[in-house]
């Protein structure tokens, strides 16, 4: 199974630039996208109902033109639903959970922490929310994967310049804690497992400073998997060279 998790940066935007076909070149089984920008009646028919695979939308709730995620499914789930137990995690269409028979697949858009103080305790108190999430599901009998722009990188091997970026969301200590609490819980980042030392390898690069050009960026999308998964993986690659988006696909393959 070959899952394909992208932050878009508008989905309208990507299909009106003519990259919603490099999508299917790689062939998913499944596709999550993060930050949509958009609910399902603003897409046209082929991005809201493709052919050959079953569409599903969270959309924000407070504005439009924000944060929102889409997850198109191959095979349709056993049972698809958005959002977490707190509303007020739920309002902005960050999330989409799958129950795929024995594994829990969660599409995610985690909160910036920019903002001030109260956007940074949202981002923390969301990752918390999740995490809960994910750990009932577990005590449930189900694997977790979940993917999608955690919009924190972990390690100072994840991003370009570490040093300058201590004291700024996204790689603030307090974020990058929460990552090891998930580590300790037993899920792997599964890039890191398979390719611990390698540096230089971005999801994500500013545009308004050509970051990308230089390969100044972020690595802050992942794939983390349950502990009991990672035999079953088959590969996971960082699509680096698809454009369309400020953030690059990355792939998991897996055999279930």
């Amino acid at each position: 199974m070959r899952i394909i998790s992208w932050n878009v940066n508008g989905l309208r935007a990507l299909h009106k630039k003519g990259y919603w076909e490099s999508i299917f070149e790689m062939n998913p089984d499944i596709f999550c996208i993060q930050e949509t920008k958009s609910s399902p009646d603003q897409l046209p028919d082929e991005v809201r109902n493709p052919p050959g695979f079953f569409a599903y939308f969270d959309s924000s709730k407070v504005r439009k033109g924000y944060s929102g995620v889409a997850s198109y499914f191959k095979v349709k789930p056993k049972e698809v639903w958005s959002g977490l137990k707190n509303e007020d995690f739920s309002k902005e269409g960050r999330i989409i959970s799958a129950d795929l028979g024995s594994i829990l697949l969660c599409n995610v858009y985690f909160p910036n922490g920019g903002g001030g103080p109260e956007r940074l305790k949202y981002k923390l108190d969301f990752y918390e929310e999740f995490l809960d999430l994910i750990e009932s599901y577990r005590k449930k009998g189900k694997e977790i994967i979940f993917c999608g722009d955690v919009n924190t990188a972990h390690k100072a091997i994840d991003l370009a310049r570490p040093k300058e970026n201590e004291k700024n969301t996204g790689f603030l200590p307090e974020e990058r804690a929460w990552l090891d609490k998930v580590v300790s819980k037993g899920y792997v980042d599964v890039f890191r497992h398979f390719y611990p030392d390698k540096a230089q390898v971005y999801t994500y690069w500013d545009m308004k400073t050509f970051s990308r050009d230089r390969n100044v960026g972020w690595r802050i999308d992942y794939f983390f998997v349950s502990n009991a998964l990672i035999p079953k993986v088959e590969s996971v690659r960082v699509h680096d060279l698809v454009f369309g988006s400020d953030h690059c696909p990355i792939e998991l393959t897996i055999g279930l």
